[in-house]
C-alpha cells in the first residue's frame, strides 16, 4: 500500500469523490471483506460488492487475501493507498495551468503552480514506480514569522538574489546527459490554528 497516490483520470477521481466509495476507501486502510464493510457502513453486502467492483476496476482497491468458507471464497480487499490527491490532469482542458495567468503575484497563479507540480510529479512518479525506480525530488518546507511588511520585502529580495546566484552557478544548458529540473519557490500566509480547525470541520 502506498502512503499516497495521485489520481489522474476522470473515472478514478469521480469514484474517490463519491461519498460512499470514499468511506469504503477509508475503511480499507486494512483488509476487509464485503460482509465486514457492509456492517460498518450500513449497506447490504450486494451494494458493497457493487462499489468495490467499481473501485477495483480503477485500481483503487485490490485483493489482499482470499479465504475459503465451505464452497464460498471470501475476498479481503484493501485500498491501494492510504490517501489520494486528484491531479489537474483528471480535469482535462479545464485543469489549472499557470500559463493562463500572467500575474505571478496572484493567489490563482500560486495555486496553478501547485497544480502543475501535482500533475507533473504524479506522472513522473507513476512512471518511476512502473520501472521500479526512485524519483529524485527535493522539498523544503518552513514557516517564517516576519516582524513587519518591510522585513518580508527584504527577505523576498534576499531570497530572489540567492536563488538567482545558485541558478547561475549550477545551470548548464549544454551539459551532455544533463536533465532540467523545475524549481518553485512560494510563500503565503500560514493558516491560523482556528482556520485549520475550520477546514477540518468542513471535511
Amino acid at each position: 500500500m502506498l502512503d499516497l497516490d495521485i489520481l489522474d483520470t476522470p473515472a478514478a477521481a469521480a469514484l474517490a469523490l463519491d461519498p460512499i466509495k470514499a468511506r469504503l476507501l477509508a475503511e480499507l486502510s486494512v483488509p476487509a471483506s464485503a460482509a465486514t464493510l457492509a456492517g460498518r457502513v450500513g449497506l447490504t453486502r450486494q451494494k458493497v460488492n457493487y462499489h468495490l467492483k467499481a473501485l477495483e476496476d480503477e485500481k483503487l482497491v485490490e485483493q489482499a487475501e482470499a479465504r475459503r468458507w465451505g464452497g464460498i471464497t471470501e475476498r479481503l480487499m484493501v485500498a491501494t493507498a492510504r490517501s489520494y490527491v486528484v491531479s489537474p490532469a483528471a480535469l482535462g482542458p479545464v485543469g489549472a495551468d499557470p500559463g493562463i495567468s500572467g500575474d505571478r503575484f496572484s493567489a490563482s497563479y500560486l495555486v496553478a503552480l501547485a497544480a502543475r507540480i501535482v500533475r507533473e510529479v504524479g506522472a513522473l512518479w507513476r512512471g518511476a514506480r512502473a520501472a521500479d525506480k526512485r524519483l529524485a525530488t527535493l522539498s523544503i518546507d518552513a514557516t517564517i514569522r516576519f516582524a513587519s511588511p518591510a522585513a518580508r520585502a527584504a527577505f523576498t529580495a534576499d531570497l530572489t538574489e540567492a536563488v538567482a546566484t545558485l541558478v547561475a552557478r549550477y545551470h548548464d544548458e549544454k551539459a551532455p546527459g544533463g536533465r532540467a529540473h523545475r524549481l518553485v519557490v512560494a510563500a503565503y500566509p500560514a493558516p491560523t490554528n482556528q482556520e485549520r480547525k475550520s477546514d477540518a470541520d468542513e471535511i
